[in-house]
C-alpha cells in the first residue's frame, strides 16, 4: 500500500455554463479575502450586490465559447494530468479545485480511504509563481482542511517552480515550434494583480515596488513576490530559446476594478504594437499551465480580435502546457524533490 500520494490542486470552473452556476462559482472565487482584500462587509456589498449580478451572465457567455464536451477545458486537463502523473510515478494522485468541485476535502477523504497507511501527502499548487490570490490562497486552504481534520499523514506543500530547470526547458520547448516561422514579437501575458498585493506579500515591508528595478535587486522579498518571479520566468525562457532583449517583452492580463494593477497592460499592448511595427505577434501565457477562459477566451479571442482591429496581422497563441509529456515529467521531480519517502 502507498505511503505517500499527491494532491494536485488548480483554481477551479463553474459547473456549467448557465448563469446560475456562475453566480455561485464567481461568489466563490470573489469573496476569497486573498483575492478581493477588503474589508468583509463591503467585499459582500460589492461581490453579491454588484459584480456577481453583473458579470455572471457576460462570464456565462465566454464560458459557453471555449465549454467542449468534456466540459471545462480546466477541469478535463487536470483530470489529464492527474491521470498521467499517476501512471508516471504510480502514486495515489488526486485532485482538488480551490473555487468549486472536486474539493480538498474530498481528495483527502478518499486517499485516506483507498490508502489505510498513508503517511504523506504532497501538495501541488498548480500555480508556478506565487500570489496571495492563487498559490497562497490554494495552500492555507488545503493547510486548513489538512489542520481541522487532523489527518495522521504529513502534509508537504511544493513552492513555487517559476525558476525551476524542467519547468522553464518544458516552456521554452513547447514555444520552439511556434517560432520557427518569422514572427517580430514574443509577449508572455501574466495573470495580472494588484499592486497592493505585492506589496502586502513583501516580507520585509520595504522592497516591492519601492523602486523601478526592485524586481532586479537580490532580496528575500523575491520568494514571495509575483511580480520578480514572472520576470524571472520570462527571463530563463528567453534565454533557454536564444531570443534578443528586443524579441521579447511581458505585460500583465485580466484586471478586476480600478485600482493600481501591475503593468505594462496586455491589451493596450494589443492596441499599440502595430504603430511600433509589430504585426506578427507570438503570445504565450505561462501563468497558467492549463488553458481556461482566460487563454481560450480572453487572449485567443479578444486579444486576437484587439491585435488585427488596430493594424496587426497574425496573432499566434502558444498553448498551455496541459498535458504534456514533459510536464508530467517536470511535475514528477517536483513530487520526489519535496517528499520525504522512498517510495515517492
Amino acid at each position: 500500500m502507498a505511503t505517500t500520494a499527491v494532491l494536485l490542486a488548480n483554481l477551479g470552473s463553474p459547473g456549467s455554463t448557465e448563469v446560475k452556476d456562475l453566480r455561485k462559482y464567481l461568489g466563490e472565487f470573489l469573496m476569497d479575502e486573498r483575492v478581493i482584500d477588503i474589508p468583509y462587509l463591503v467585499r459582500l456589498l460589492l461581490v453579491r450586490g454588484i459584480i456577481v449580478p453583473f458579470r455572471s451572465p457576460k462570464s456565462a457567455a465566454k464560458y459557453k465559447t471555449i465549454w467542449t464536451e468534456n466540459g471545462s477545458p480546466l477541469i478535463h486537463i487536470s483530470k489529464q494530468v492527474q491521470k498521467h502523473l499517476h501512471e508516471k510515478m504510480n502514486l495515489p494522485v488526486e485532485l482538488c479545485m480551490r473555487y468549486g468541485n472536486p474539493t480538498a476535502e474530498a481528495a483527502f477523504e478518499k486517499l485516506v480511504s483507498e490508502n489505510p497507511d498513508l503517511k504523506e501527502v504532497v501538495l501541488v499548487p498548480l500555480y508556478p509563481h506565487y500570489a496571495m490570490s492563487s498559490y497562497e490562497t490554494a495552500a492555507v486552504q488545503v493547510k486548513g482542511i489538512h489542520h481541522r481534520k487532523a489527518y495522521s499523514f504529513s502534509l508537504k506543500v511544493v513552492p513555487p517552480f517559476y525558476n525551476h530547470p524542467g519547468y522553464i526547458q518544458a516552456l521554452a520547448n513547447s514555444f520552439k515550434p511556434f517560432l520557427e516561422k518569422p514572427f517580430d514579437h514574443l509577449l508572455f501575458s501574466y495573470h495580472g494583480i494588484p499592486e497592493r498585493h505585492v506589496r502586502k506579500t513583501d516580507m520585509t515591508k520595504i522592497h516591492c515596488l519601492v523602486t523601478a528595478d526592485c524586481c532586479h535587486v537580490a532580496s528575500p522579498a523575491h520568494q514571495t513576490c509575483y511580480r520578480h518571479q514572472v520576470f524571472e520566468t520570462t527571463k530563463l525562457t528567453a534565454e533557454a530559446l536564444g531570443l534578443s532583449a528586443n524579441q521579447f517583452s511581458t505585460s500583465f492580463q485580466s484586471r478586476l476594478g480600478a485600482d493600481a494593477w501591475l503593468k505594462p497592460f496586455s491589451v493596450e499592448l494589443f492596441e499599440k504594437f502595430s504603430k511600433q511595427g509589430i504585426k506578427k505577434l507570438v503570445v504565450a501565457c505561462p501563468a497558467f499551465v492549463s488553458d481556461c477562459l482566460e487563454t481560450l477566451e480572453e487572449i485567443q479571442v479578444e486579444g486576437r480580435e484587439t491585435f488585427i482591429k488596430n493594424g496587426g496581422e497574425e496573432f499566434t497563441v502558444i498553448p498551455c502546457l496541459n498535458e504534456s509529456e514533459e510536464w508530467i515529467e517536470t511535475l514528477s521531480k517536483l513530487v520526489m524533490a519535496n517528499s520525504y519517502f522512498e517510495n515517492a
